[in-house]
C-alpha cells in the first residue's frame, strides 16, 4: 500500500494520533473507490477480445489486381535436349546402383 508521497507507510507508532491514522485510512479508501469507479464505468483502457476460430480472410483491394506469374513454356527443342541428357544419365545411374 502506498501513501500520497509514493512511499510505503511506516508502521503506526503509539505516538501517532488516532485522528491521523483514521485520515490516512480514509485517504486510501477514497483512492481505491475512485480506481474502482473508473474500472466499473469502462473509461479505463480495454483490450479488444478476439473471436474464437480461424481469422477471416482478408479481401484484396478492388483497385489493386494481383500480379500473376506468366506460365513458362518449354520449346520442343529444349524438351528434346533434356530427354537426351536424361537418357545419357540413366545407364550411369544403373551401373552405380549395382
Amino acid at each position: 500500500m502506498l501513501t500520497e508521497g509514493g512511499m510505503a507507510p511506516q508502521r503506526y507508532n503509539s505516538g501517532m494520533a488516532l485522528k491521523e491514522v483514521i485520515a490516512l485510512i480514509d485517504a486510501e479508501i477514497a483512492a481505491l473507490k475512485e480506481a474502482r469507479a473508473l474500472l466499473a464505468t469502462g473509461s479505463a483502457v480495454t483490450v479488444a477480445k478476439r473471436k474464437a476460430g480461424r481469422p477471416a480472410k482478408v479481401q484484396p483491394d478492388a483497385t489493386t489486381t494481383p500480379k500473376r506469374n506468366k506460365k513458362r513454356n518449354l520449346s520442343p527443342e529444349g524438351r528434346a535436349s533434356i530427354a537426351e541428357a536424361a537418357k545419357k544419365r540413366w545407364p550411369a545411374q544403373k551401373k552405380a546402383a549395382k
